[in-house]
């Protein structure tokens, strides 16, 4: 493994997934595991009257990778509607399996560019973006449901 795909800012990335407890009081959570390596990721978030993220919780059992890709996720969130959740996770996939050349707008995402050399740990850096896509469906169907 290159020494770049687990930077010393990677692993503080990573450390730093603890800053988001799972919520108690959530909207909508999904869990998501990735079958290659076992990682583990669950979701919960509360949305907004407008209907966007206004927290977000994380419950990782993963790789470096994969929590430092969760806590930038997290990073990045607050704020977002179904929209932009739905572009980055779509555009990070694509970016990873080389569909696409650039990298989805999202802060510091950039960091996790060489993972794109390592297949393998595709799946376990796309756990909180698809799960949060999920937990965001989730919520908005909760809340057009009327709860």
């Amino acid at each position: 493994m290159s020494a770049s795909l687990y930077s010393i800012d990677v692993l503080r990335m990573a450390a730093d997934v603890a800053s988001f407890p799972p919520l108690s009081d959530a909207d909508g959570a999904d869990e998501r595991r990735s079958p290659t390596c076992g990682s583990r990721m669950s979701v919960t978030l509360r949305l907004d009257a407008a209907g966007t993220i206004e927290a977000i919780g994380l419950d990782a059992k993963a790789c470096a990778l994969g929590q430092a890709a969760a806590a930038i996720f997290a990073r990045g969130v607050i704020g977002a509607d179904k929209a932009r959740i739905a572009a980055a996770s779509q555009g990070w996939r694509a970016y990873l399996s080389r569909e696409s050349d650039s990298l989805p707008d999202w802060p510091s995402l950039d960091l996790l560019a060489a993972g794109r050399d390592y297949p393998a740990r595709h799946p376990s850096m796309r756990l909180a973006f698809e799960a949060a896509e999920a937990a965001m469906e989730q919520a908005l169907a909760r809340a057009s449901a009327g709860g």
